[in-house]
């Protein structure tokens, strides 16, 4: 999902645009087919959504509509939709994809912001998500209250959402039979290993703890869809974001290949 209009909006690091091709380039130097002690299911590449002309509202929510035909398309051929952008406001259409075949879904983030905005733009999409698409709870990981505004918080609260300091409470929600969705934001890690994001985590995770996440929800049945959002290649020092996605692309891959059913 090759777009960073929300970004834009919203007064981020423009860039994100050019995530997924970075995350091919990442991806393809990285590792090995047949790793020692996992496996990978196949993967098929569907391609780029094309993004629609401009950086205004109307454009946004334009590629909005491609972004959920798409991911129904995929979703018709019987195949798990992982989303690579790309502005995290994409989330909002990619899930909705899912969500209109999966009522009450359940949502499971890994940001360092709750982006429940009114406004148009990359911190809207959990909002929408619960107001639209009958998302019938929010689970956030990796919160920074000092990036947060009052007034979101005390939103996200009163729809049912549960801020988690730590990752313990995921075990739980991940052993939830009903459907969910995963959405890792990498700003969520820290700066020191992730500078190539629309807006640096002076106080995110580390690589390995994010990986055990990416990992455990590629393994949980309930995940129904899996996205990696905010690559932002012109400020990705050596390309080391976009290597660290590629690793938690492929963590949840050999989750996914381990699940029992």
């Amino acid at each position: 999902m090759p777009d960073d209009t929300g970004v834009r909006l919203n007064g981020g690091r423009p860039g994100a645009a050019e995530g997924p091709g970075a995350f091919r380039a990442a991806l393809a130097k990285y590792g090995v087919a047949e790793p020692d002690g996992a496996g990978f299911p196949v993967v098929f590449d569907a391609g780029d959504v094309e993004p629609a002309h401009g950086h205004d509202e109307a454009a946004l929510h334009k590629t909005h509509r491609r972004v959920t035909e798409a991911v129904g398309a995929v979703l018709e051929l019987g195949l798990f939709p992982v989303g690579i952008g790309g502005g995290h406001d994409l989330t909002f259409p990619f899930v909705r994809a899912v969500a209109n075949r999966n009522p009450g879904m359940l949502g499971l983030y890994f940001d360092p912001h709750l982006d429940v905005r009114e406004t148009v733009g990359s911190g809207m999409p959990f909002r929408r998500l619960v107001e639209e698409c009958g998302v019938s709870s929010l689970d956030n990981f990796g919160f920074n209250p000092m990036v947060n505004a009052k007034e979101h918080v005390e939103w996200f609260r009163s729809h049912g959402g549960r801020i988690n300091r730590t990752f313990e409470p995921l075990k739980t929600q991940l052993a939830s039979p009903g459907p969910m969705f995963a959405s890792f934001d990498l700003d969520v890690l820290d700066a020191s290993q992730a500078p190539g994001v629309s807006a640096m985590n002076p106080v995110g995770i580390m690589v390995q703890q994010a990986q055990m996440v990416a990992y455990a929800c590629g393994r949980a049945p309930g995940v129904r869809c899996f996205d990696i959002m905010e690559l932002c290649p012109p400020h990705d020092e050596q390309g080391r974001t976009a290597r660290a996605a590629a690793h938690l692309f492929l963590s949840f891959l050999s989750g996914f290949a381990a699940r029992s059913g």
